[in-house]
């Protein structure tokens, strides 16, 4: 069956997201650099992360408050007052990095968009998604714009039978394998890895190897050749 629906990741796949939170941890490292060994910062805020995720989402409001408890925990709450106020300010920085799109990207979705119907489907903080959508100028290529609390095998369920014609004639892409690939081929989709220069450890997960529905990619740019030849192999 012909592929119709084409959903697309927004973050690291469309722009740049990852590299911001990776600066925004260092500057972290470096206002507790005199209060705990840096090596042990890390690997404790991922900790933090991933038991938060249930109470803040996905996000730069969820990844400061993960580094004021972090910091809070590291340094047996002897962090200073002026410390936590650094750790605010990092944050609200966050939101002022631009969503400047990908080389390739604005090329590739006025190409696919005269064939296919496109969905750009992102997790995370409501106000900060559609933020870095309006700054992209990406808006006006999709049919549809999901911005969900969890990309589940249910979630690409619901919105391929609601925008498209349902998940076998639909296709995601992505550089999450977790969130991107694997819950979407598992609701019968078409998934297409496209693998960014850095991942949230989160994010990783085993590649569906061999699986007829599976397609890795270096850059968007091959996309569409690709969709031709799974749609006229």
């Amino acid at each position: 069956m012909p592929i119709s629906t084409i959903a697309f990741d927004a973050d690291d796949t469309l722009w740049v997201n990852e590299e911001f939170f990776r600066l925004t941890e260092e500057r972290f490292h470096a206002l507790l650099a005199d209060h705990v060994d840096i090596k042990d910062i890390s690997p404790n805020l991922l900790e933090t992360e991933k038991r938060n995720l249930r109470y803040y989402g996905y996000g730069i409001k969820g990844f400061t408050l993960s580094m004021i408890e972090t910091a809070i925990e590291v340094t047996g709450g002897k962090v200073t007052a002026t410390t936590l106020q650094e750790i605010l300010h990092a944050g609200r920085d966050m939101f002022e990095h631009p969503a400047t799109p990908y080389e390739s990207v604005k090329e590739t979705l006025s190409d696919l968009s005269r064939d296919y119907r496109l969905l750009l489907v992102t997790k995370g903080d409501l106000f900060d998604q559609e933020r870095k959508l309006a700054q992209s100028g990406l808006g006006d290529f999709f049919d549809g714009i999901e911005i969900v609390s969890e990309k589940d095998t249910a979630a690409y369920l619901r919105i391929f039978d609601q925008y498209g014609d349902g998940p076998a004639r639909s296709l995601m892409v992505g550089n999450s394998m977790k969130s991107d690939i694997l819950p979407a081929i598992a609701a019968g989709a078409y998934g297409v890895f496209i693998p960014s220069k850095i991942t949230w450890a989160m994010e990783e997960a085993a590649p569906p190897e061999g699986h007829d529905r599976f397609h890795q990619l270096s850059n968007i740019d091959q996309l569409p050749e690709l969709i031709r030849q799974i749609t006229c192999p």
